[in-house]
């Protein structure tokens, strides 16, 4: 299957809907001889100059965030806490200083063929945790097959730790080995990394809407705007906001 990659149309159109619609797609980087890669579970919109969470509200234009200002599909990357790097991708259009920022990958596994296999065995269990139904073979009477192995604590360790790969927006920074290099990088054209459609749609009953994270320094009526994004049930998500609902309730729409 051909994977396409998405293209400077896909990030001029409005900022939220460009956020929703990130979900399901794939970040994919090159790094020396390796791929790494992961699917887009969640997603925040920041649309500057009246989002008083955005880096440009008020029209701020500084070195920091210029990219932001750029034309969509430019990387904004930022450092927050002199540790953790944001990985951000312009949008609407150059000179509108918004942007959506990529908060939590589903990752791929690269490992050997063992790994993808407990891997993708993890991620069914757990969405079917997460979903409140039992795994199948607990469903037709018989012994989860890790347990009739005897699942060992080095294999619970391994899914531990790939649920905790990429479900922030500093770790998925890590796993994608971004740094200060990546600074308005344009991600349509770059040969070192790549958002693509490979084809997965995300259904809107499937795309839940809540409150950004980690800004009530904005006040609260915009640190309650329904701008964060991410898949219903996906354990790869960073956390689930008490308060969400479905983002068919929550059309785009613009900031005036």
């Amino acid at each position: 299957m051909k994977f396409c990659r998405l293209q400077k149309r896909f990030f001029n159109r409005p900022t939220l809907q460009v956020a929703r619609e990130l979900l399901g797609n794939y970040v994919v980087r090159k790094y020396r001889n390796a791929k790494i890669a992961g699917k887009i579970v969640e997603t925040e919109a920041y649309i500057g100059p009246y989002d008083k969470a955005s880096h440009a509200f008020g029209g701020k234009k500084t070195l920091r965030n210029a990219a932001e200002y750029m034309t969509g599909g430019h990387i904004y990357i930022y450092l927050v806490y002199g540790m953790h790097w944001q990985f951000n991708i312009s949008t609407r259009g150059e000179g509108y200083a918004e942007c959506v920022l990529i908060r939590a990958l589903e990752p791929i596994a690269n490992g050997t063929m063992n790994d993808q296999k407990l891997f993708i065995h993890s991620r069914r269990r757990l969405r079917a945790q997460a979903m409140g139904q039992r795994p199948r073979a607990q469903a037709m009477g018989q012994r989860p097959r890790a347990q009739a192995m005897g699942e060992s604590e080095n294999s619970r360790e391994r899914l531990r730790a790939a649920i905790g790969i990429a479900n922030g927006p500093g770790k998925l920074c890590r796993y994608l080995k971004l740094d200060k290099s990546f600074y308005a990088e344009d991600a349509c054209r770059s040969k070192r990394i790549r958002l693509e459609d490979r084809g997965e749609r995300t259904s809107r009953n499937n795309v839940v809407a809540s409150a950004r994270i980690g800004i009530d320094y904005a006040g609260p009526i915009w640190a309650k705007k329904p701008w964060r994004f991410y898949i219903k049930g996906n354990p790869f998500v960073s956390g689930v906001h008490k308060k969400s609902k479905e983002a068919r309730n929550n059309e785009p729409r613009s900031v005036s």
